[in-house]
């Protein structure tokens, strides 16, 4: 297991959270967290135990974007250099868009430039109703090149036009409106919020979840056509004859709770009895869909 410098990683009951750990510079990122994400990303993405992964800031902000040090070092490297540095950013965000399990963004105080990449990269992104965005490159003569795969295709080319151009500051409601985000809340409830999501997660299949990523990859990355077609057809079939699509097919059947569905129950009822979750959060993860 690796030790981090500029992160902190918890594991708990089938999650992992990632914590960008330099709150005196909110979570600013510079060449070594950037190395360190990448190396976490690697790390828990083939960790069995890890069925969730929520990616999240220690101190006011989520993350401001690229430390000003870090900056100022850049602007002084060839092209060449600066090419090297700038792929190791976009492998990052790379890594992070596919890994191959649910990942959460939660999102507060500020998201700027690099820390909308963070955002846009992660599978689901939810925000308090304080949070500030800001898409800032152009101020400084900059552009929002290795995000910007991931931010067009969280907010679309038409939104993501104004504020990539205007490099104005948006809030939370804003951010939702143009589907960035997917739920606001307050600060007060944040946590509560992520729990609902990583409880609606834990109740999938680890093996579906991996498959039903990379059928979205497949899926954008094409058109509608019969190769596609042919595609969708193959991987389905894939999924139904192994052990745990079997087995999901045998529980439903059954009128019971599938195996990876037993684990993460015995996990959140020891986290009950810990007063971690409330009892009508266990309840409902029991009784929900049929499962209690």
């Amino acid at each position: 297991m690796n030790t981090y410098q500029t992160l902190e990683i918890e594991r708990q009951s089938g999650v992992a959270w990632v914590w960008l750990n330099r709150s005196e510079v909110r979570n600013a990122f510079n060449d070594q967290m950037i190395a360190e994400l990448t190396a976490a990303f690697s790390e828990l993405g083939q960790d069995d135990d890890v069925r969730v992964m929520v990616l999240a800031g220690r101190g006011p902000s989520f993350c401001a974007g690229a430390d000003l040090n870090w900056m100022k070092k850049m602007s002084e490297y060839s092209f060449e250099e600066n090419r090297a540095d700038a792929s190791k950013l976009a492998s990052m965000l790379h890594a992070l868009f596919t890994f191959p399990k649910p990942t959460i963004a939660r999102v507060h105080g500020h998201a700027f430039a690099g820390g909308m990449g963070l955002v846009a990269a992660c599978d689901v992104a939810v925000a308090s109703n304080d949070t500030k965005f800001c898409l800032s490159e152009v101020k400084i003569g900059l552009i929002p090149a290795t995000i910007g795969p991931y931010v067009v295709a969280a907010m679309g080319a038409r939104i993501a036009r104004r504020y990539m151009l205007s490099a104005e500051r948006f809030d939370s409601n804003e951010a939702l409106r143009s589907g960035f985000i997917h739920e606001v809340s307050s600060s007060e409830t944040l946590d509560e919020l992520v729990e609902t999501i990583l409880e609606n997660f834990l109740a999938g299949g680890p093996h579906a979840h991996r498959e039903t990523k990379s059928l979205i990859e497949r899926i954008e990355a094409s058109g509608l056509d019969q190769e596609l077609i042919d595609d969708t057809a193959a991987r389905i079939a894939r999924v139904r004859a192994t052990d745990e699509g079997r087995e999901g097919i045998r529980s439903f059947l059954e009128k019971r709770r599938p195996g990876w569905l037993r684990d993460g129950c015995e996990k959140k009822l020891r986290r009950l009895r810990t007063g971690i979750v409330t009892k009508s959060s266990a309840a409902n993860f029991l009784e929900r869909d049929g499962w209690g």
